[in-house]
């Protein structure tokens, strides 16, 4: 049986719907608390190979809009874009899901995972 492994911020309220939905479904899965655990350049890098790092940064979200503009205007690159993750792990979209090291969500969005995760 798969387990699918989470990563995001466990008081997240986003991250507490996705939970929320695994279990209710039954999907296996092992969560990853950023701000605990923190998460490695070569992680974040490897995710942006998958997805992008534009998809990985949560423009969004607090975090994001607190920043200084001067700071949001050099998130221009991966590079950039992956030393802010590390900084600031709350400005990575989440919840983001793997399996097997392949990136199979990213955010929450109950059709998809209905559709993506068995």
């Amino acid at each position: 049986m798969s387990v699918y492994k989470v990563y995001g911020i466990k008081n997240c309220n986003t991250v507490k719907r996705a939970l929320d939905w695994l279990k209710m479904n039954g999907v296996a899965f092992e969560f990853h608390d950023y701000k605990v655990e923190g998460v490695t350049g070569a992680k974040l890098k490897d995710w942006s190979k998958q997805v992008g790092w534009e998809t990985l940064v949560n423009r969004r979200g607090t975090t994001w809009r607190q920043l200084d503009e001067g700071v949001q205007s050099k998130v221009t690159n991966e590079t950039s874009a992956i030393a802010l993750m590390q900084e600031k792990t709350s400005v990575i979209k989440r919840p983001l899901i793997e399996l097997d090291g392949k990136v199979v969500a990213v955010g929450f969005d109950a059709e998809a995972y209905k559709r993506d995760l068995k």
